[in-house]
């Protein structure tokens, strides 16, 4: 499960991203940039932040470190702009905090990780049909010299559609993945090594990545009645994927 803490002030508005997240102070003396479960773009957003932002830490990919952090009613009281005031009292309850790194600046090409270390991130992003990592949104953090990953909410699309149908894994399994407009195509190593290292280690933690999620960010639908059946159907996906690298793989792989 991911660390929980409570929210003891809301800082400031980030207005770069389009659903608005916030920098919040913790009980835990952290400092967090928080996606808030109110926000426009739902819930789905931060089951996919957890699932490819905790599969990047586990495969030692940098990715910040991400918390449960319990939005308080008071927590609004004070806030001047009516927008963060609404996105507030909505967003009452358990939302999703990733740690804030003080002094990190957005990628620009000036500061490239290793080819090696590219080819890790672009087999993650091709993965999970993360198409929201190119030069017009990096979604990449540079601090203390290296490079981070953050914002991981646009992969993973297939879940948008479980409620207008049931869940297919054989087609997200034979979803091509485009890397020309990433941002790391041009710097990345072939990704048959990433894969052959990376592939193998997926099943044995696709069930702790899952156990991470809260329970109430797992949306029931017609055919995904419970949280137990929301993540045997996010299983189901990412092993179907794991299973057929010749479909989405790029550059490689063995069908």
């Amino acid at each position: 499960m991911l660390d929980q803490v409570g929210a003891t002030r809301y800082v400031t508005p980030l207005r770069e991203g389009g659903s608005l997240p916030g920098i919040v102070e913790a009980d835990d003396l952290g400092t967090y940039v928080v996606k808030f479960r109110g926000a426009g773009q739902g819930l789905k957003v931060l089951v996919a932040e957890v699932i490819v932002g905790e599969l990047a830490r586990a495969l030692a990919i940098r990715s910040p470190r991400l918390v449960v952090i319990d939005l308080p009613e008071p927590i609004a009281t004070h806030e001047a702009d009516e927008e963060v005031q609404d996105l507030l009292t909505a967003s009452l309850g358990r939302n999703l905090g990733v740690d804030y790194l003080p002094g990190s600046f957005g990628y620009d090409g000036n500061t490239p990780p290793p080819a090696s270390e590219a080819a890790d991130i672009l087999w993650l992003d091709a993965f999970t049909a993360n198409v929201d990592r190119t030069w017009h949104n990096p979604n990449l953090l540079v601090w203390h010299g290296r490079t981070w990953t953050i914002d991981h909410g646009a992969a993973l699309y297939f879940h948008h559609s479980w409620p207008r149908r049931p869940p297919d894994p054989e087609r997200f399994a034979a979803q091509p993945f485009d890397p020309t407009g990433h941002v790391l195509a041009g710097i990345a190593a072939p990704l048959d090594a990433a894969h052959e290292r990376l592939a193998p280690r997926l099943p044995e933690l696709v069930d702790d990545v899952l156990d991470a999620i809260p329970d109430d960010w797992l949306e029931p639908t017609e055919w995904l009645a419970d949280p137990a059946a929301l993540r045997a159907a996010y299983r189901e996906h990412l092993l179907a994927r794991i299973q057929r690298p010749g479909a989405w793989l790029p550059g490689g792989g063995q069908a």
